[in-house]
C-alpha cells in the first residue's frame, strides 16, 4: 500500500507545501520563511528554507539563484551541525549540477549527500541522493552500471510504500528498457507509475511518466494518442510551473511529429523548446533539441554539408557533456540522413569510429 505523495525537500517552516505546489507558490513562501528564520537566528531552519528555495529555483530553470541558494542552505547547515540538512543541501546541489551538464560534479555531490545522509541518520536524504547517482549514470547511458541500484531503490520505495519514490525508480528502469529496446516492458513500467502517481496525486510524476508512454506509443505509429497524452501532461507542467518538464514535454512532443513526417511542425516544436532549454542553461535538453531540428531541416531539404557540420558539433558537445548514449544518437542520424560525416567518422577525442 503506497501513501499519498510527499515532497521531503520542503523542510522546516514548508512541511506541508504539497508535492503538488505551484514552484512561484513554493518560492516566495520560502523566500518568506527564509527571511524570518535569519531573523530568530536559527542556522538549522535557515538550511531548511534555503532548501526549498534553492529547489524551487532550480525547477523553475533560475539556475544562478538556485546555486547561491543551495550553497547558502548547507553553510547553514554545516554552521547547525545537521549532518541531515547538509546532505539535503548536496542533494540539491548535485541535481542542478546534473541539470546544467556538469555530470561529474554531478556525481562528485551526490556521493557526498549520500554518505553525509548515511552518517546523519535521514534515510530520506540518503535514499534522494542514490537515485540521483542512478539518474545521472542513466542519463549518461551507462545503464549497466546503474540498472541494479535503480532495481535496488525501487524495492526499497515499495517496502515502504514511498509512491513518489516507487513512480520514480519505476521511470527510470523503463528508460532504461525503452533505450535498449525492449518496448513492451518499458511501455507497462510507464503506465504503472502513470497509475500509481495519479493514485497518490503526484501530478509531477505522472506528467513525466505520460510523456514516456507517448514516446514508445509513437514508435507504434499512434501519433494522435501521443499527442493527447503529452497535452494532458502540459497542463500540469503549466499549472505548477515545470519548466523543465515543459520544455522535455516539448521536445518530445516534436520527436512524435518528426516520426510522423510531419516535419515543418516538427521543425517549430524543437526551435520552442531549444529556447527553453537555452533559458535554464540545460545543455543536455538543448543538444537534444538541436539535433532535432538538424534532422527536421534535412528533411525539409537543407544542404547536406551544412547538416553535416551541424552534426559534428553536436557529436562534439554530447562528448564534451559525456551524454554516451545521446552521442550515438548523433550517429545514427548520419545513417539515417544519408550525411557523411565531416571527419569520416572518426573522433579522436574519444578514440571512436
Amino acid at each position: 500500500m503506497h501513501s499519498k505523495a510527499l515532497a521531503p525537500e520542503y523542510q522546516g517552516a514548508l512541511t506541508k507545501m504539497s508535492v503538488n505546489s505551484s514552484l512561484t507558490d513554493v518560492l516566495a513562501e520560502g523566500v518568506r520563511h527564509l527571511r524570518e528564520a535569519e531573523l530568530s537566528g536559527s542556522q538549522e531552519e535557515v538550511a531548511r528554507c534555503g532548501l526549498a528555495v534553492a529547489e524551487a529555483h532550480r525547477r523553475l530553470g533560475n539556475v544562478e539563484e538556485a546555486d547561491r541558494a543551495w550553497k547558502s542552505s548547507y553553510r547553514s547547515a554545516r554552521s547547525a551541525g545537521d549532518l541531515g540538512a547538509m546532505a539535503w543541501a548536496l542533494w540539491s546541489g548535485g541535481t542542478l549540477a546534473r541539470q546544467r551538464g556538469e555530470l561529474r560534479l554531478a556525481f562528485r555531490l551526490l556521493g557526498l549527500a549520500a554518505d553525509m545522509g548515511k552518517r546523519g541518520g535521514d534515510i530520506v536524504a540518503r535514499g534522494y541522493s542514490l537515485a540521483g547517482l542512478a539518474e545521472t549514470g542513466r542519463i549518461q547511458g551507462d545503464y549497466r552500471t546503474v540498472a541494479a541500484l535503480h532495481e535496488q531503490l525501487l524495492a526499497e520505495a515499495r517496502a515502504r510504500g514511498e509512491a513518489r519514490h516507487t513512480v520514480w525508480a519505476l521511470e527510470g528502469i523503463a528508460q532504461i528498457h525503452r533505450n535498449t529496446g525492449s518496448l513492451d516492458t518499458a511501455l507497462a513500467m510507464f503506465e504503472e507509475a502513470a497509475e500509481l502517481a495519479g493514485n497518490a496525486d503526484d501530478r509531477r510524476g505522472r506528467a513525466w511518466a505520460l510523456r514516456g508512454m507517448a514516446d514508445i506509443i509513437s514508435l507504434r505509429d499512434d501519433p494522435e494518442r501521443a499527442l493527447a497524452l503529452l497535452a494532458e501532461a502540459e497542463l500540469t507542467c503549466r499549472a505548477m510551473n515545470l519548466s523543465s518538464a515543459l520544455a522535455y514535454n516539448h521536445k518530445m512532443r516534436a520527436n512524435v511529429l518528426f516520426r510522423a513526417e510531419r516535419y515543418e511542425e516538427a521543425r517549430a516544436m524543437y526551435e520552442e523548446a531549444l529556447q527553453e532549454f537555452r533559458a535554464m542553461t540545460e545543455p543536455r535538453g538543448e543538444a537534444l533539441a538541436r539535433l532535432g531540428l538538424v534532422k527536421s531541416l534535412a528533411r525539409l531539404g537543407r544542404d547536406r554539408d551544412d547538416t553535416a557540420a551541424d552534426l559534428h558539433e553536436l557529436r562534439r558537445t554530447l562528448s564534451r557533456i559525456g551524454l554516451l548514449n545521446a552521442r550515438d544518437m548523433v550517429d545514427k542520424a548520419y545513417a539515417e540522413l544519408g550525411v557523411t560525416p565531416v571527419d569520416g567518422g572518426t573522433d579522436k577525442e574519444n578514440g571512436r569510429r
